[in-house]
């Protein structure tokens, strides 16, 4: 057991070492490898945003309910009354079309604008907070109303936060075919780099075979190599991420403000960044497993 424990340690040694015999080179590849995983990782957080965006403005879905130009005080009662008793609406509530109006200069700011009109635009309407937020019932529950009496429109809040969720769905499945494509390059670059560190220590791994070494212990130490090949990779990549939203918080927050908001680019949360760090050093063991798994059937002793 202590002397498997001791080539362990010797084999982690050896590889650390071999990184800082060729630093540039390897600082390339780690490089390459980084920037390469900061592509899907930098998608899939400016997703997180626009999921958190999207959660704080789009509120509990809301339907608006427009009345025809000729419908009266009778009319509305009588919609009001049918609103409350459907067994999908949490609660109804009566918009008067000079409220509505009123609401629409605070919301614009074009007060003088509306004025000059002469009349007032707007229909009366309701708005009606149903119970369930399924998107399909909704949709179902706003055609229903459309085809009741003097129901001239109905408009549902938050179609637009629909479409956005659909979208975002649509970018995370490119973010993991991204992240797979980008997977398989990292594995590429160090099936290459072990391909040639084996061409280069031929003949010791002849010698090695010939006096009775395993194959799993002349393997051991490009695993190290690959595995913190690919950890270094993935702690470049999770800088560059993280360097990101900093660096673009400030421009954020002012926006932001315009808007009355104090919303903030999220970062990559710890057990994420653990996360990428774990698959990006195991894409560096799968490459040099790979390619110690090919060359040393190549490799004969004799």
């Amino acid at each position: 057991m202590k002397s498997w424990i001791s080539h362990h340690r010797h084999s982690l040694a050896e590889s650390l070492r071999r990184l800082g015999g060729a630093p540039l080179a390897n600082l390339f590849n780690v490089l390459v490898i980084g920037v390469a995983l900061s592509f899907p990782l930098g998608l899939y957080l400016g997703l997180s945003n626009l999921q958190a965006l999207s959660a704080r403005f789009s509120g509990d879905p809301e339907l608006g309910i427009f009345l025809a130009a000729d419908a009266d005080k009778a009319d509305a009662s009588q919609l009001e009354a049918r609103l409350k008793a459907h067994p999908a609406v949490a609660r109804a509530r009566f918009v008067p079309k000079g409220e509505a109006l009123e609401d629409l200069k605070r919301a614009t700011g074009l007060a003088d604008l509306v004025e000059t009109l002469g009349r007032n635009p707007l229909p009366d309407g309701f708005v009606v907070l149903p119970k369930q937020r399924d998107p399909r019932e909704l949709a179902g529950l706003g055609r229903e109303i459309a085809g009741w009496p003097k129901v001239a429109h109905v408009q549902l809040d938050s179609e637009w936060a629909g479409k956005l969720d659909a979208i975002l769905r649509l970018g995370q499945g490119l973010v993991l075919l991204l992240a797979g494509l980008l997977g398989f390059a990292l594995v590429a670059i160090t099936f290459n780099t072990i391909r040639l560190q084996v061409l280069t220590r031929r003949e010791e791994i002849q010698v090695s075979k010939l006096i009775g070494a395993t194959n799993a212990f002349i393997r051991r130490p490009f695993l190290y190599f690959g595995t913190l090949q690919g950890l270094a990779g993935g702690g470049i990549g999770l800088l560059l991420l993280y360097a990101g939203p900093l660096f673009l918080n400030r421009s954020v927050a002012e926006l932001a403000r315009l808007y009355a908001s104090d919303f903030r680019l999220l970062l990559l949360s710890i057990p994420d960044g653990l996360a990428v760090l774990g698959f990006s050093a195991a894409l560096g063991w799968l490459g040099a497993w790979l390619s110690m798994a090919r060359h040393l059937r190549e490799i004969d002793p004799r």
